[in-house]
């Protein structure tokens, strides 16, 4: 059931709190979007656990997808005072001015997965979108290349919504990893909204105008499901028509199991939000932070810092059948027992 929050309460079963608290290094407000996809409750649990690693409470409040919700609740919590505020925004130009608010109230604002390029912030930590569909490239030309010979074929691209940047940027990594092999047919179709239904008429139709498809590339893991099924509709098995998905949900690992995926890119919601953490202190304290390679949570992970403020970029990894079952993947719902050190 969906849940309201005002800026003033944090639920127990979403402000969770370590009990090594006794000497917090004092609170930070997580300011989650929704509650309603496993991603950002998981997002919680993460950022809880690791921001407890480094000594910080987390108080969680939820957005519940309204704007004018999480712009109230910024303006609540920068009276409160927090060591800094983690920032998931429902609008990306709407927030901005709340982000300008608080630092100008002396208080540090990190944006976790949804980047805000339009004012300065303090940490932004993202998955390297671009780079998920690069992964994804060197997936796929294996397994045309195990399945006709060559890095040949024919592809079905099913993106997103074309003006989300999240999706723009998986399709331009993908096809980049693609431009080397003039064989491989690429037909690419938005699935207006992030719809699943949008997506399995998209499979559904592309199955009679190109019987021949090779395999079949979705950028997000509830998609899958719905290609999936009009697949099934088709009288296809598993394994007739080989499926890449991106985001690592837990639909899209539990398709690898039951042999329908053949890989899932997964946004590495844990290690995102373990960057935050391992910055925390110098985030809190003011502190430079410098630019360069760094690992998080063993992802090769580059920091930058550009016009917005210190950006670290996140590469995403492949889930196959021989690793679903890792707990490392986020699509397994286990945090990592790894306890996060901050950087000096």
């Amino acid at each position: 059931m969906r849940r309201l929050l005002t800026a003033s309460i944090a639920i127990a079963a979403v402000g969770l709190v370590s009990p090594a608290f006794a000497q917090s290094k004092g609170k930070i407000y997580y300011m989650v979007p929704t509650l309603l996809d496993e991603f950002q409750t998981e997002s919680v649990s993460a950022i809880t656990k690791f921001m407890g690693d480094v000594g910080y409470e987390v108080v969680t409040l939820n957005a519940d997808n309204k704007t004018d919700l999480q712009q109230s609740q910024m303006n609540d919590t920068i009276l409160q005072k927090p060591s800094a505020i983690i920032l998931a925004a429902v609008d990306f130009n709407a927030l901005a001015p709340s982000i300008e608010k608080a630092r100008a109230a002396g208080i540090p604002v990190m944006i976790f997965d949804r980047q805000i390029t339009s004012t300065p912030s303090d940490l932004t930590s993202v998955a390297g979108t671009v780079e998920i569909g690069h992964v994804a490239g060197d997936e796929i030309a294996k397994l045309l290349k195990a399945k006709n010979g060559d890095v040949k074929g024919k592809v079905l691209q099913v993106l997103g919504d074309p003006s989300d940047p999240y999706t723009l940027d998986i399709q331009k990594g993908f096809e980049e990893k693609m431009k080397p092999f003039p064989g491989v047919e690429i037909i690419s179709l938005p699935a207006m909204q992030w719809e699943a239904s949008n997506a399995g008429t998209i499979v559904a139709d592309q199955l009679v105008a190109n019987p021949d498809i090779d395999l079949i590339f979705v950028h997000a893991a509830h998609l899958a499901v719905a290609a999936v099924a009009s697949l099934e509709a088709k009288g296809k098995k598993p394994g007739d028509v080989m499926l890449v998905s991106s985001n690592g949900a837990p639909v899209g690992l539990d398709l690898i199991r039951k042999g329908w995926e053949n890989v899932e890119v997964e946004q590495p919601l844990y290690a995102q939000a373990a960057a935050l953490a391992m910055f925390a202190d110098k985030v809190v304290n003011k502190q430079e932070i410098k630019p360069g390679d760094y690992k998080v949570l063993g992802l090769d992970s580059v920091m930058t810092v550009e016009s917005w403020g210190p950006n670290i970029k996140i590469p995403g990894a492949a889930i196959t059948k021989d690793n679903v079952d890792e707990p490392r993947f986020w699509g397994n719902l286990k945090a990592p027992a790894d306890k996060i050190t901050p950087v000096q």
